[in-house]
C-alpha cells in the first residue's frame, strides 16, 4: 500500500509533538486526522495551515480523553471519517507536579484516564481492522519517564511505565499479523508548553531563563540541547514505513542521551 493511501490518527495533536507529527504525515500525503478537546471552531486557523501543506485529507474530532465514553468513541469515530486507520499515534498526555503525599486524587485519575487508559481504548477499536488487513502501525508516545524516574512526578512516570508495558504486551500478541506497536521515549521537547514553564521557573528560583534551561529543564541530557518535535515525527515516519516491519516491542530513546546514564 502507497502512504498517500493510508490514514492516521494523532491524538494529542494541535500543539506540540502531536501537532509535528500529525503535519508530518500531511504533508507526506497520509490521511490524517487531528484530535484534541477543543472545539473545532477554536483550531480552525490551526487545521487550516496543516490543510495548506497537505497533500491528503485532514479531518478533525474533538473528544475529552478524561471522559470513558469519548475516549472510546474516538477511534470509530476517526474510521468513519477516514474510512480506515493503518496508523495510531497515541500521544495525547498530561501532568502534574506535586509530592505524592500530596497529589490530589482528581489529578491522578484524569493523568491516568488522558494518558494511559486512552491509549488502551484506542488500541482496542483499532487493531480488529488493522489485523484483518494484516497491516498496521501503532506509535505511542511514551517518555524517558517511561525508563526512568524523577520526583514529584509520581502519575506522570507510572503513565509512561504503564505505556511501555503496554506497547510491549500488544506487540507480543499481534507480532504475527502485520502490526508493529512501539513507543517513543522523548527526553525533553522544546514546545510552546515547555517555553512558558521555562519563564514560570526562572521566576520562581530567581534565576535567568539560561540558568533554568540549562540546571533544571537540561540537566538530564548529556547533550544540553532540547528535543525537536520534528525529530519525533521523522521517527514516527520511519517506524510507519514497510522497512520498519521488523521494529516491534522497543521503547526508541530520543532524549540526547539521558537514559544512557
Amino acid at each position: 500500500m502507497e502512504q498517500g493511501n493510508r490514514a492516521v490518527l494523532v491524538t494529542g495533536s494541535t500543539s506540540g509533538i502531536g501537532l509535528a507529527i500529525a503535519r508530518r504525515y500531511a504533508a507526506l500525503g497520509y490521511d490524517v486526522a487531528l484530535h484534541s478537546f477543543a472545539a473545532e471552531a477554536e483550531v480552525a486557523d490551526l487545521l487550516a495551515s496543516v490543510a495548506e501543506g497537505a497533500a491528503g485529507r485532514v479531518r478533525y474530532l474533538r473528544a475529552d480523553l478524561s471522559d470513558p465514553v469519548e475516549s472510546q468513541a474516538l477511534v470509530p469515530a476517526a474510521i468513519a471519517a477516514l474510512g480506515r486507520l493503518d496508523i495510531l499515534v497515541n500521544n495525547a498526555g498530561i501532568q502534574k507536579v506535586a509530592p505524592v503525599e500530596a497529589f490530589p486524587v482528581a489529578d491522578w485519575d484524569r493523568i491516568l484516564a488522558v494518558s494511559l487508559d486512552s491509549a488502551f481504548h484506542a488500541i482496542r477499536a483499532a487493531l480488529p481492522g488493522m489485523v484483518e488487513r494484516g497491516w498496521g502501525r501503532i506509535i505511542n508516545i511514551a517518555s524517558a519517564h517511561g525508563l526512568r524516574a524523577s520526583p514529584f512526578k509520581s502519575a506522570y512516570v507510572a503513565t509512561k511505565h504503564a505505556v511501555v508495558g503496554l506497547t510491549k504486551s500488544v506487540a507480543l500478541e499481534v507480532a504475527e499479523k502485520g502490526v508493529t506497536v512501539n513507543a517513543i521515549c522523548p527526553g525533553y521537547v522544546w514546545t510552546p508548553l515547555v517555553a512558558r514553564q521555562v519563564a514560570d521557573q526562572a521566576r520562581v528560583h530567581g534565576l535567568s531563563e539560561d540558568e533554568v534551561v540549562r540546571t533544571i529543564f537540561l540537566g538530564p541530557q548529556p547533550t544540553k540541547a532540547f528535543v525537536q518535535p520534528e525529530e519525533i515525527a521523522e521517527l514516527c515516519i520511519y517506524l510507519s514505513g514497510d522497512m520498519a516491519r521488523s521494529i516491534t516491542g522497543s521503547a526508541i530513546s530520543i532524549d540526547g542521551g539521558w537514559t544512557a546514564k
